[in-house]
């Protein structure tokens, strides 16, 4: 997972003796390092929900089971069980640390992809017609006056651009680590853990897409302006990342940070009851199982879920920004600082990572061993 070939060019190197084992996503001994899952959160792992039938009235388009794939259908409905690839579940105490923060556009490459993003963001919000005042323009307008006004979105307009907002957040990843799995087997050598990450990444934006269909069937109209949106964006970004994967990574970190405030401020309409409709509503199946929520989760369970995996997604790339692609290590590889460290602080930087790294292997009974310059001292 790590680069050997460039270890003495950057300061993140680690010893070839060292790095050289093998770790397989299935070790016991990996699993319990990388999860960042408080105990809480286990004793709910531990206590998850049994196997119980379901049926098939509950989800009519999943009649023909797997041969008619959906939202649904994407967990069989009599399995329960873990996912292939790594994501975080969380305690109620790390669902609740997440902070809105920004991350400070100094050098010209950040100015840009903070630009671009608010750019983005504030055509989004024209066109939608969506308003956000943080305070009413009169405290006596009711909910529905505030949504004929626009300061307020309805369940569905929230369903709608939240379809949109998630069809479009799994590009990055998926663009990236194809990218980099590309060059791995180009140049034949390892990619120092980026791979993974970056696949995770796009696995879960996608696992949000797939939760709120079962809540929304998106329309004609929506499907089509998805399929417009992605194939622009698909290739501009892998033309970027081809360019710059720092300037990437930093532009998906803003645009990150523009989906937890987003669901920042869906989760407060929700608790001040501006979106009845949802006041009540079960969470779907497949978010319990994913999230490994409680039985008897509600729609405002996954939000905060939803906004903690956006909050993990903001930290990841921002740190990233901050590496050298080409000769720098995943400090993400292992494992994941828990949500107390992501919902409150913005990223690692570059000295905050080699330390991360270092910690890491210390967790899992390896030494570091000295560089090779230093072995000949």
């Amino acid at each position: 997972m790590i680069r050997t070939s460039l270890l003495k060019a950057s300061p993140l190197y680690l010893h070839h003796n060292v790095v050289a084992f093998r770790l397989t996503r299935t070790s016991c001994l990996a699993a319990a390092c990388r999860r960042t899952i408080t105990s809480s959160a286990q004793a709910t792992i531990n206590q998850a929900t049994p196997v119980r039938p379901r049926p098939s009235s509950d989800y009519p388009a999943s009649k023909s089971g797997l041969t008619t794939p959906d939202a649904v259908s994407t967990v069989p409905t009599m399995v329960r069980g873990d996912w292939v690839l790594f994501h975080p579940v969380y305690s109620p105490d790390e669902l609740r640390a997440v902070e809105v923060l920004h991350q400070t556009a100094t050098t010209w490459s950040d100015k840009i992809a903070y630009g671009l993003v608010k750019i983005s963001r504030a055509t989004f919000d024209f066109v939608s017609g969506y308003k956000h005042p943080t305070v009413p323009p009169s405290p006596d307008m009711t909910v529905e006056q505030l949504r004929k006004a626009g300061y307020l979105l309805d369940d569905r307009a929230w369903l709608t651009r939240i379809l949109f907002l998630e069809s479009i957040a799994g590009v990055p990843g998926m663009v990236a680590a194809t990218l980099r799995h590309l060059t791995s087997l180009r140049l034949m050598r390892r990619d120092s853990g980026w791979i993974h990450t970056c696949l995770e990444e796009a696995e879960n934006e996608r696992m949000h897409l797939m939760t709120f269909m079962t809540l929304r069937k998106p329309s004609i109209i929506l499907r089509a302006i998805v399929l417009g949106a992605q194939g622009v964006f698909y290739n501009l970004f892998f033309l970027s990342y081809l360019i710059s994967p720092r300037i990437c990574h930093r532009f998906v970190g803003y645009l990150e940070e523009e989906a937890v405030v987003t669901y920042t401020r869906c989760i407060a309409d929700l608790e001040a009851g501006r979106i009845p409709e949802w006041s009540d509503k079960p969470a779907p199946e497949i978010s319990i199982d994913y999230w490994r929520l409680p039985p008897d989760a509600k729609l405002l369970d996954v939000l905060y879920a939803v906004r903690s995996d956006e909050t993990t997604h903001r930290f990841v790339n921002h740190s990233l920004a901050n590496l050298n692609p080409d000769t720098d290590v995943n400090p993400f590889a292992l494992r994941e600082p828990d949500m107390h460290t992501k919902g409150k602080k913005i990223a690692f930087d570059r000295t905050e990572a080699e330390a991360y790294i270092t910690e890491s292997h210390a967790l899992l009974g390896k030494k570091v061993a000295p560089p090779p310059d230093e072995q000949s001292k």
